[in-house]
């Protein structure tokens, strides 16, 4: 497994506009808490104060250190989601149904961005934005489905294979 040739390759991490606004409004809401704590007790070595402080500073660090790793080779798929996988997840093209790129609600179905699971039998999804994907069906009927930024890299990939070639919508 680990000797195969890398034929696609894709590292995705949180970098929607809309979500870091947000991310550092709450950070300078947490500075100013911080700041006003600061002010009443007269140090920062209070409970609350050294609280907020490190809120403020670990927030932004985690979701810059989000990322979503995927790699595929002839013999399967590796996806990885840092910092939650401490290693990759190997899923062999033998232990799959079917494999395909397809279009997807990340609202709609599964509820938001990240690890999350479907409702409806949607299964789980590993993503962090876009509305495009590798689907997978495993022979026990489960899914996953990994969110990709380069799908059309993907399918051409699967059609090289042979594995699962077929497009979907």
């Amino acid at each position: 497994m680990a000797d195969s040739k890398i034929l696609f390759s894709e590292v995705q991490g949180f970098s929607q506009w809309w979500l870091w606004t947000i991310i550092y409004g709450v950070l300078g809401a947490l500075f100013y808490a911080t700041y006003q704590a600061y002010l009443e007790s007269g140090t920062l070595f209070q409970t609350d104060t050294l609280t907020l402080a490190l809120m403020s500073l670990l927030m932004p660090a985690l979701f810059y250190s989000l990322k979503l790793h995927t790699r595929i080779t002839s013999e399967g798929i590796y996806a990885r989601f840092v910092p939650f996988h401490f290693k990759e997840k190997f899923i062999p093209f033998s232990e799959l149904s079917d494999c395909f790129v397809r279009q997807y609600s990340a609202i709609g179905e599964f509820g938001g961005w990240g690890i999350k699971y479907g409702l409806g039998g949607a299964g789980k999804v590993y993503n962090v934005s876009g509305n495009k994907g590798l689907q997978l069906v495993y022979k026990d009927g489960s899914k996953l489905l990994i969110g990709s930024q380069r799908s059309a890299e993907i399918q051409q990939v699967l059609s090289e294979l042979g594995n699962f070639a077929h497009p979907k919508s």
